[in-house]
Order: structure tokens, then sequence, then C-alpha cells
């Protein structure tokens, strides 16, 4: 028998590590070509590592969670035939001829670099198997679930309908052969993902039918890692909330008129138009506001006691993706007329949810907008995008009942939270660009005046 090792390729131009997010085997897994081994994530891109050969898994060489450099040897796997150096030479080919030493082996599957390339595993040695520790979260939404998930499925009950299983390709290829629907087994894999092992034990136990529906008590706690996109956002808001003086500013905003006339823009259904929510009316009124207090449109650099203000209005979306809250940027909101801004929203929101977005799309915000839509509650209290100092909440969009002066009216009204940095932002100042800003959108016309 032959040892193929597989080591960490090239992600990206420029990149130089990569964390580690996911194992799809573990140690004593047979694996299929082609067959995914697990993940990493890159500046929140997240790409599979396939298995170039067939065989069985005999090492691990990271956990997840940690950062494996480009070239690091990740994985070994037992394939037929007879001496090492074959398998080696396919391992270094796509590497570009580096010499890269083979990571010394611990318990957690990790550890200190070797000075041998070839060093041997003691069995004592041996990394963890990958069912022995708490699965982590992984990173996509169809991925997304952890141990929860997994005990959820481990029951033997089949999956919901319309619920799509989770598997290797090897695995789906092996249950193709075998004339087995894979919506009936059960997987006890990380996020319910199905293993070799689920279908050997539904061949020999066949489809069990659901479970009682009785109350009943549960214990355990489940440990989940905080990985990859969670683990960079949970660091930018530590950061946030550490280094900024937060000041919130509440108020109340009739958006009647702008509903009105946005229903009227989309009724006229011209086909190199956009489909126009809230977003681009408030990213229009925003620039017109940013031109009167340009003190809002900034960044604090606080270690070096410099505000930056900025000409060029880059306003970041805080988008809700599978995977987390992504921000990406419409450059240039002040040359963007109203339609301009929506097909770039909507651009932008579409590829950070696949995860196409670039790092230039990703960066770069002078102001940011966050928004939960229908689901906005009445008030929020947002966190500033660090290192800018301002940034803009929409709530959820109410009908309630509003005295004109001789009756109650019903009107279309909706709560606007915004943050600023008090360290540099006055609450007056706030106060006048959020009123400001109400009185654009609750007279939408004065946002089209040039001027």
């Amino acid at each position: 028998m032959a040892e193929h090792v597989i080591k960490l390729p090239d992600v990206g131009e420029g990149i130089a590590e990569a964390e580690l997010v996911e194992w799809s085997v573990k140690v004593g897994d047979i694996v299929r070509e082609d067959a995914v081994l697990g993940a990493v994530m890159t500046d929140k891109a997240t790409v599979e590592i396939p298995s170039p050969v067939e065989g069985k898994v005999t090492w691990l060489g990271a956990e997840i969670g940690d950062t494996v450099a480009i070239g690091s040897p990740i994985v070994k796997i037992e394939v037929a035939g007879e001496g090492g150096a074959a398998g080696e030479a396919t391992a270094d080919a796509g590497d570009g001829g580096r010499d890269i030493p083979t990571p010394d082996p611990s318990p957690q599957g990790g550890g200190e670099r070797s000075s041998s390339p070839t060093a041997e595993i003691p069995a004592q040695m041996a990394p963890k198997q990958a069912g022995s520790g708490s699965p982590s979260p992984l990173w996509g939404g169809v991925r997304g679930g952890g141990a929860g998930l997994a005990a959820a499925h481990s029951a033997g009950a089949p999956r919901p309908e319309g619920e799509k299983p989770l598997a290797s390709p090897a695995v789906r290829l092996r249950a193709k052969e075998a004339g087995i629907d894979l919506r009936q087994v059960a997987g006890t894999g990380p996020a319910g993902r199905i293993t070799h092992e689920d279908i050997d034990a539904f061949v020999s136990r066949g489809p069990q039918a659901p479970a009682g529906t009785g109350l009943r008590r549960r214990d355990g706690v489940e440990q989940v890692k905080v990985v990859g996109l969670r683990r960079k956002i949970a660091e930018k808001m530590a950061l946030a909330k550490s280094r900024i003086a937060h000041i919130t500013y509440v108020e109340e905003i009739d958006v009647t008129a702008v509903e009105e006339l946005r229903a009227k823009l989309n009724g006229e259904k011209k086909p190199d138009r956009p489909k126009v929510t809230l977003l681009p009316f408030l990213m229009r009124a925003m620039v017109k506001a940013l031109g009167e207090q340009p003190a809002m449109n900034a960044t604090f650099d606080d270690e070096a006691g410099v505000i930056n203000r900025h000409a060029a209005i880059h306003i970041g979306i805080a988008t809700q993706t599978p995977s987390g809250l992504i921000v990406p940027v419409v450059r240039h909101a002040e040359a963007r007329d109203l339609f301009d801004c929506a097909t770039e929203m909507l651009r932008l929101a579409e590829a950070a949810r696949n995860g196409t977005a670039t790092r230039e799309e990703l960066g770069g915000s002078t102001i940011t907008i966050t928004s939960l839509g229908a689901m906005g509650g009445v008030s929020t209290t947002p966190v500033v995008n660090y290192p800018e100092v301002a940034i803009v909440g929409v709530n959820k969009m109410m009908v309630r009942p509003v005295w004109d002066g001789s009756q109650f009216i019903p009107r279309k009204m909706m709560n606007l939270s915004s943050s600023f940095d008090h360290r540099v932002i006055d609450g007056w100042d706030a106060a006048v660009f959020v009123q400001r800003l109400k009185m654009l959108l609750e007279t939408p016309a004065l946002i089209f005046l040039e001027g």
C-alpha cells in the first residue's frame, strides 16, 4: 500500500493561509476520487478540498478553526499500490515544487512542525476521530446546524419533505448504486451529514418509523466552536463596542408618500429598471444629507487621532447571508441615480449570499445601512461599523392611526434607529442628520431636487 499526501492547494492569488472550517471525513473513512474532504475559508470565501485519489484516510493534519499555510500537508490517504513516492510526487505537483515540511501530528491533528517530511506517525499521536469531538458550525446555510441537527437526524426519523440530504459524492454514488433513497437515511456526521456507516446501518435495519411525539426530558450541552465568518464577525463587533462610544437616536418617519411613489415606479415595469425597495430612496436621501453634513461620512483613526472625511460616499449595506452578516459596499453612491443604486444593491446582495463577492466589494465603506426587513422590529440599536462614525438602521414598517388635526387616518410609519460614534459626533449633529433624512423621506420630491 502507498500513502498519498494531500496539501492545502492555492486557494487564491496572494493568499498565504486559510482557516479550516469543516472536515467531511474522519480517520478510517474510505473516500472516492473527487469526494469532498473538507473546506477552508479565506476572506469570506469558502473553498472545498476534493480528494484526487481513492483510498482510506489515515491522518488529518488540522482541527476545525486552525489556520493552515498554503502547501501544508492536511490529509494522508492510503491508496492501492507499492511505495509512497508516487503519492508524494502527485501531491507536490500542485505545489510548484516547494519543500513544505510535514506537520508532526498531535492528538488534536495539528501541532508543531517536524523537520522531516517523511516523519513516522506514532500510534499514540494519532489524531482524534472526527466524531469524538463536538461538531462545529459549518459555512453556508445548507451545511449549517452543528450537533443539534445531527442528533435530530440520528433519531431515525425520515427528513421532512423537501429537505435535501447532506452527503459526500462518494456516499451519494454508493446510495445510487444500492438503490437507497438518502432522504430516508439518518445522518450522524457533522451537521447531519450522511456517512458510509449510516448507509451500512440503514441497510442492516431498514427504514424505521418516526419516534413517538410525547414529551421527554433532555440533557446535555452542545459545544459550538466559533470559526470562520462567525469568528470574524465576533472579532469586529468586539472591536467596535470596545473602541466606539455609541449613541443611538430613534425617530419615527411617515413613509406613506415614498411608498406610494415606489409602488408607481414599480408598476411601470420597464425592462431596464429593477424593482425598487425603500433602501435606494434612503441611499439617495443620505447622499443629499451627507452633502450638508460631511462629518457623518467619515472614518476615525483613533490611534492617530485623525478623522478622515471622505468626498466619495461608499454606502455599506448590511446583508444577512446563510453564513452570517456581510456588508457589501455600493461605491460612489453620490454618482448613482435611484435605479442605479437599486441595481447595484441587488447585484451585491446576490453576490454576498452566494459567496462570489470580491474583497473590493466587501470593504471600504464610509457609512452603513442596516435593515432586518419585515422582521425589523419597532426599534434597534445598531453597532457602528468600525472605523466609520455613523450607521442608519431601518426598522419594520407598520400601518398606524395618525392624528391629522381633525381625525385619525391610517399612515405607513417606520422608525429609523441610527447610531453614531459619540467621540466625534455630537448628539445635536446626530439629531440634525436624522431629522434631515426624515424630511427627505416624508417629502420624496425633495430627494430629486438639485442643490
